[in-house]
């Protein structure tokens, strides 16, 4: 088994770095990679004419606004023009437009803290990253922008606390697996109206699947959708419209206008599976670097991403930290653009050979040593993971065999060896880990042997499930009585759409799994389904 980054020659990355911007819109093909060249603007370049703002006849701002990763003096503004959002383009010309935005101490904009003038490039989607800078440390400020005579909803954002500080709570709000197609978001509705201080997205921010007519379980009565989105996406237009779509749903929306969001990806914003440059499909290296570098640009052109996200072709580096003060260190993984092939043809299957082969890695060996080094220096009381794929053992039947899933880190078993090794050598009291992926909520101690109950408990690993994939799921799915039996660490499964809480204080953390009945309808009730506390310094789940 190829290691990860290895497969094929960097040439192939090269060319998919070069790739020209009307070409990139609309072919897959490895040969567009070598038929032009494109440059995009840096910070205050402009590459196309300018539109008068004035000229915009609709409005722009039909994809909202939000913010993200809060550091203590600096948070990122994001918006993006699109005034037709379901059409080529977001119906604006390819020409870049200018836009004011402001951020407040209030609501109403009467004290303002900041403002100044960004460019809407159509090179970026026509999309805005503000980082906004100078401001106080842990204070919420609120923020929108301007275009001509159109003003965007006001968001609400706030800062991290102050490097070295000692705050006594923080409260995250972990969610992840949208697909439109299944269902509506009523979860961001419940989330925009929750009282939290940031939104961590844990990747499937989109689905490359078609949605049809109707979008798919929404079974809308009162309008069509274009049949451009009845097609998987592929190319730079394609991802780009998809996100119109999905951006521009209301509850969405809102939940990005309330709270600041730390997101990484999984697999779906690109396609179902791939590892590395390998595709689910086995399309040539060439071809899937070029898919692959559409979808992380129009990834980091629809989120709120910083300047050092921003991807160079087919390659971006999103893990990265986020400090909270003194209470809490966020290690925010990729386990998808570094990994070696799944396993066993990605089949559930046994642990083997390959699973427990130290040269195949999930994270990659820079991220791997970057997440260990940066557990040695850390100061915190909390060390949190946000990241994509179950990380706990989870056994799939009651053989003496089990299966396990070769694309989370049951497949990947020295590597995760390796990270729980940097924890204890680290001498991590307060690990976290934060799930997304699988559709369900889950809430496992981390052990240092999974097949030993009795082991020493290491962490614990908060699963979020999805807010839409699924469609309505179950309290109890089918497999709920195997899947408790075969996996003793599993404290908590609930099959359900919805989110989770967690709230982190000085001597414990709080996690609430928030679930909804339906979400093939809209306006579902949310519930607390269960709720569990872990002690600082004490690892372990007990229902709170």
């Amino acid at each position: 088994m190829t290691p990860a980054g290895t497969h094929h020659a960097p040439e192939l990355r090269a060319a998919a770095q070069h790739l020209g911007r009307r070409r990139f819109l609309t072919v897959t093909g490895a040969a567009a990679a070598l038929a032009f060249a494109t440059n995009l603007p840096s910070a205050g370049v402009a590459a196309a004419a300018e539109l008068d703002a004035r000229r915009i006849k609709d409005d722009p701002f039909t994809l909202g606004v939000a913010s993200g990763d809060p550091q203590p003096t600096s948070v990122l503004l994001w918006t993006r023009l699109a005034p037709a959002p379901y059409e080529p383009g977001g119906g604006l010309p390819q020409e870049r437009v200018s836009v004011r935005w402001e951020l407040a101490h209030d609501a109403r904009f009467r004290r303002i803290a900041r403002r100044g003038t960004a460019t809407a490039h159509p090179e970026y989607g026509h999309s805005v990253h503000v980082e906004a800078d100078h401001l106080d440390p842990g204070r919420r400020y609120y923020f929108r922008f301007r275009a001509g005579q159109w003003v965007s909803e006001t968001g609400r954002t706030r800062t991290a606390p102050a490097a070295g500080s000692r705050p006594g709570s923080l409260t995250l709000a972990a969610v992840s697996c949208q697909a439109y197609h299944d269902g509506y978001f009523t979860a961001h509705k419940h989330l925009a109206q929750d009282d939290v201080d940031v939104v961590f997205h844990l990747g499937d921010y989109l689905y490359e699947y078609a949605v049809n007519a109707v979008g798919g379980a929404r079974n809308y009565t009162d309008r069509t959708l274009p049949a451009h989105y009845n097609k998987e996406t592929k190319t730079l237009q394609d991802y780009r419209l998809r996100y119109g779509l999905y951006k521009s749903d209301p509850d969405l929306r809102a939940a990005h206008a309330a709270h600041p969001f730390v997101v990484t990806w999984d697999d779906h914003e690109a396609e179902n599976n791939y590892a590395d440059d390998i595709s689910e499909n086995g399309d040539p290296a060439a071809e899937f670097l070029l898919r692959r570098a559409a979808a992380y640009r129009a990834y980091w052109e629809n989120l709120p991403l910083r300047r050092p996200q921003l991807p160079k072709g087919p390659d971006a580096q999103l893990y990265r930290r986020l400090v909270w003060g003194r209470l809490a260190q966020f290690d925010i993984l990729d386990t998808r653009q570094y990994r070696s092939d799944q396993a066993y043809g990605d089949k559930a299957h046994p642990a083997g050979p390959e699973t427990d082969d130290p040269a195949r890695t999930i994270t990659g060996a820079t991220q791997e040593r970057w997440l260990i080094d940066g557990w040695r220096r850390s100061r915190a009381l909390w060390n949190v993971v946000p990241q994509q794929v179950t990380f706990s053992q989870r056994r799939l039947d009651l053989t003496e065999q089990p299966k396990l899933s070769m694309d989370a880190w049951d497949g990947y078993r020295a590597s995760r060896q390796r990270v729980l090794a940097g924890a204890r050598a680290a001498r991590l009291d307060n690990l976290m880990v934060l799930t997304g992926d699988v559709h369900v909520g889950y809430a496992f101690d981390i052990k240092a042997d999974f097949d030993d109950p009795s082991s020493k408990t290491l962490g614990t690993e908060i699963v979020a499930t999805s807010i839409a994939s699924g469609k309505d799921g179950a309290d109890k799915p089918a497999n709920w009585e195997t899947y408790t039996r075969a996996n003793p660490h599993l404290k908590f499964y609930n099959g359900r759409r919805g989110y989770v809480t967690v709230a982190y204080g000085r001597d414990s953390a709080r996690a609430d799994f928030k679930t909804l009945d339906a979400v093939t309808k809209p306006g579902a009730s949310l519930k607390t389904a269960a709720s569990f506390v872990t002690e600082a310094g004490s690892p372990g789940l007990r229902p709170a």
